[in-house]
């Protein structure tokens, strides 16, 4: 498969300094990029700094008497697989809904028979303003690809819709536009099962803890308490840290999966019996809490099946289980960075950022569990930071492992 090759327009907003990290995943997943920086784009991110990530010359100006002598703007438009703005802020938006072609970026737009793709960012009440939302449906009318932009805290310090995408779930959406088959989307690694891996792999020489699958509490011999947890995603993602060199423990629930190559897996029951694993598999560098750890367990187990009778069902009296995520982050043996999972059906984002704060965990994974996503094999899922939301697309749970392991490297540098 040819390398894809896209043009980048790179407009003049604060997320501006995100087009640096598009053109390195863009160069690392095997396409080509060529980069257009607007004037106000310019006092953002420098072309000296585009130039060197994409190691292609950097286009500023229409009035360049070389280029323009050989209608240079008409070949930047015409060579490229797909042209992507990004970010396109309102001013751009605006410009490609009216057809203004006053600069280079816009004349491109103007010139171009090639798919174009726009990734906006701006300030919620911008994003939100009727004259952008005209601009957005007036583009996607025209064929345009205009992707949502992600909610979270705005650099002025507001709270909304308008953030640039991750640059990952960028990639994603520009791979699958093009039909390319890349390194986030089909595993480098899988013809390679020897994990005594070298030194380039991204987390040679780490311990990763893994938690997957559902906990059973038992109500009497025959019964218990679970839940819909099929494991996979927490699977998937020891499988990736393993690709990545990693030493991986994974403490699994009852699920009926196989153990992924070069994990070493230790089965559980119970929510006691999957904290006393845990604390035993400590210390770690990464911890990953994907486990859907029951909440509650029956107060006294019942050596016997319980009989039904005519009066009425047995009053069963719960008691809490172990909170393991906020047992390991106040342990003396907390993980350099610690993650959970929340799994959720509504207000996703709202109650992940809470749950990080109250469990004390670096980061929290929250995900919308309304749908069929427990037993599915696909997973939308919100990566909740300190001060971030990183939005990723719908996407089977395999890549959703294998960037969020790439991002656990990159925390731990």
């Amino acid at each position: 498969m040819t390398a894809p090759r896209i043009l980048l327009i790179v407009g003049g907003g604060i997320a501006a300094y995100k087009a640096c990290e598009l053109v390195r995943t863009i160069r690392k997943e095997g396409g080509e990029v060529t980069c257009v920086v607007t004037d106000s784009g310019t006092k953002f991110v420098t072309p000296m700094s585009l130039a060197a990530l994409s190691e292609r010359p950097v286009y500023t100006t229409l009035w360049d008497l070389k280029n323009e002598a050989e209608m240079g703007h008409i070949q930047l438009s015409r060579q490229a697989d797909l042209v992507v703005v990004c970010p396109a802020t309102a001013d751009l938006l605006a410009k490609m809904a009216a057809g203004i072609a006053d600069d280079l970026a816009t004349t491109l737009l103007l010139a171009t028979d090639k798919p174009v793709l726009a990734v906006p960012a701006m300030n919620v009440r911008m994003w939100q303003h009727p004259a952008t939302m005209r601009n957005v449906q007036t583009l996607r009318d025209f064929g345009i690809d205009v992707m949502e932009p992600d909610e979270g805290p705005m650099a002025c310090g507001e709270y909304g819709p308008g953030r640039l995408p991750d640059p990952t779930a960028i990639w994603q959406h520009i791979a699958r536009k093009l039909g390319h088959s890349s390194a986030s989307l089909v595993d480098p690694l899988a013809d390679q099962p020897d994990f005594d891996a070298g030194t380039h792999r991204s987390l040679h020489g780490r311990h990763v803890l893994v938690t997957a699958g559902p906990t059973w509490e038992p109500i009497d011999p025959v019964r218990y308490i679970a839940n819909r947890s099929s494991g996979k995603q927490g699977f998937a993602i020891a499988a990736a840290a393993a690709q990545a060199g990693a030493r991986v423990t994974l403490v699994a629930g009852p699920v009926h999966l196989e153990t992924p190559i070069g994990v070493e897996r230790i089965d559980v029951e119970s929510a006691v019996q999957m904290a006393e694993a845990v604390q035993n598999a400590l210390p770690a560098d990464i911890a990953v809490m994907v486990a859907a750890v029951a909440d509650w367990r029956i107060a006294s187990y019942t050596g016997q099946k319980i009989k039904k009778r005519g009066s009425g069902p047995p009053a069963l009296a719960l008691a809490e289980n172990p909170d393991i995520l906020a047992t390991v982050a106040a342990g003396p043996n907390r993980p350099a960075l610690l993650v959970g999972f929340a799994a959720e059906t509504q207000d996703v984002i709202r109650y992940a950022q809470e749950k990080r704060l109250r469990k004390g965990a670096d980061w929290i994974i929250a995900n919308d569990v309304s749908g069929d996503v427990m037993g599915g094999d696909a997973n939308t899922v919100h990566i909740v930071r300190d001060n971030d939301v990183i939005s990723l697309p719908e996407m089977p749970k395999e890549d959703v492992a294998r960037i969020l392991v790439e991002r656990f490297a990159d925390a731990l540098g």
